[in-house]
């Protein structure tokens, strides 16, 4: 079941007149969603549609950055760290900032008391949960936000 709720704050996807109407509806969306921060939590299990104008942090990132650093290691523990330091240097900065930024996906959901994936959250107030299709979730947060103001 997908219910919009708000989160908690703190340290937390015919015919030519159905498809005119079609137009109208996604360009009301859009600017609609263009005013709003859309944020959408997931892992790699989860295929998202519509993300256009959606950060997407993906949590499993860290995950799958600290298994390509791993991979293929030795048994010998110093010869395994040598190559893992090595890795770790021939990734430079942009390694760095890559762990970093997937730190801070994993952060960012905690401190919205994000629990499911995929989750859709709109102004860090609102989410629905379990919605691959972005546009159609931030759909449902809009006409929930008009009918509880």
């Amino acid at each position: 079941m997908i219910n919009p709720f708000r989160t908690q704050s703190g340290p937390m996807r015919f015919s030519s007149a159905v498809a005119i109407a079609l137009g109208v509806a996604c360009s009301l969306l859009g600017q609609a969603a263009s005013a709003a921060e859309i944020t959408v939590f997931t892992d790699r299990t989860v295929t998202l549609k519509a993300t256009d104008g959606a950060t997407v942090v993906r949590l499993d990132a860290a995950q799958e950055i600290e298994a390509n650093l791993a991979a293929d290691l030795p048994a010998d523990p110093r010869r395994a760290q040598a190559i893992v330091q090595d890795r770790l240097k021939q990734g430079g900065i942009r390694l760095q900032r890559d762990l970093a930024s997937a730190y801070q996906g994993v952060a960012d959901a905690w401190s919205l008391s994000v629990s499911t994936v995929p989750a859709v959250v709109v102004d860090r107030r609102h989410v629905i949960y379990g919605e691959p299709d972005v546009a159609r979730a931030v759909a449902r947060i809009e006409e929930y936000r008009r009918v509880q103001p």
